[in-house]
């Protein structure tokens, strides 16, 4: 996978596998992500030596990659991050799904050519997944971009809509995202 992401251009060649240094663009993430391919699933699980469940991961590569703080579910994380077009999708931007029977109940990150990274269910392990398969494309809620500007207040997270019904976020940090000092 790593040989695959670096001749897509999609991320730099890692010079240490499994531990990225903390980066400064969003493409950064999916660097950071394709370290724990591998992990385990576990529910309420937010690392790399234990395991993930979807958000859980999202929020640690963040916050190990760039130094934010992502709120821990993933419809706070829609509602944390700037709404996008499907169609405007890069590299470390947040892809959301219903699979629980509710809109923004998992979360992945883009790598590009139309696949994500995710932790996916119990039993399974995070991997990437191509958003083309009919799974993903008939429960795809809408993508999100994590703005890299602080604001200068903390604003209160809202609820997320699906991406039909979406409004824009306001720029610089969205309510809900803080910086790691």
């Amino acid at each position: 996978m790593a040989d695959f992401m670096t001749d897509k251009g999609l991320v730099n060649r890692m010079e240490h596998p499994g531990h990225p240094a903390r980066g400064d663009r969003p493409s950064d993430v999916v660097a950071t992500a394709q370290g724990f391919l591998g992990v385990p699933y576990r529910r309420g699980g937010n690392s790399g030596e234990t395991g993930f469940d979807c958000s859980g991961f999202v929020k640690a590569i963040y916050a190990q990659t760039l130094g934010l703080v992502l709120p821990r579910r993933a419809d706070e994380q829609a509602a944390a991050t700037q709404v996008i077009d499907r169609r405007d999708l890069q590299p470390g931007d947040l892809v959301f799904f219903n699979t629980l029977r509710r809109a923004f109940s998992h979360v992945g990150i883009y790598v590009g050519d139309n696949k994500f990274i995710h932790s996916p269910r119990s039993g399974a392990r995070v991997r990437v997944e191509d958003m083309g398969m009919s799974y993903w494309q008939s429960r795809f809620d809408g993508a999100r971009r994590v703005a890299m500007t602080p604001t200068a207040s903390p604003l209160r997270a809202r609820r997320a809509k699906p991406a039909r019904t979406a409004a824009a976020a306001a720029p610089g940090l969205p309510p809900g995202v803080t910086m790691n000092p």
